[in-house]
């Protein structure tokens, strides 16, 4: 499904992917329609699932980056389906992973500052939510943070 080929342009994607097509042919030593072809192809299978821009936390002004553990009160399938569309609206929350064992969910969030965290929590972990526990870790210092997955 995917040969070397693509991995080479995958792996040159997922650095900078504004890169045009005829630079990226030559780097993965290719013709510019076998590269527009490929790319194409790997976007309708899903291995490509979107192209971004990434900003950095700290240049539009001051964030707090926190790891959020959620534990709910019932864990039922249909209270964890409403719960994980709860956080799916809500801008502040940058990811969000259904884990086990432990809490029920991990959330990474990036809020302008405390008070904003605090208005976050009440916002989604009351108890319409469903939220027994909420534990929090406030990031210090962003030491590593990488978006290419090793090919």
């Amino acid at each position: 499904m995917i040969d070397e080929l693509d991995r080479r342009i995958l792996a040159i994607l997922q650095v900078d992917a504004s890169i045009n097509n005829q630079d990226l042919a030559e780097r993965v030593h290719a013709s510019a329609p076998t590269c527009l072809r490929r790319v194409k192809r790997l976007r309708e299978i899903g291995v490509i699932e979107r192209q971004v821009t990434l900003l950095s936390p700290t240049a539009l002004g001051p964030s707090l980056s926190a790891i959020v553990e959620i534990s709910l009160d019932i864990q039922s399938a249909e209270r964890l389906d409403a719960f994980e569309a709860r956080v799916a609206g809500e801008a502040a929350v940058m990811q969000c992973y259904r884990v086990s064992p432990g809490p029920d969910f991990v959330l990474v969030v990036m809020v302008a500052d405390m008070p904003a965290y605090h208005a976050l929590v009440h916002r989604l972990f009351n108890a319409a939510a469903n939220v027994r526990n909420v534990r929090a870790f406030f990031s210090v210092q962003r030491t590593k943070f990488e978006t290419a997955l090793p090919l």
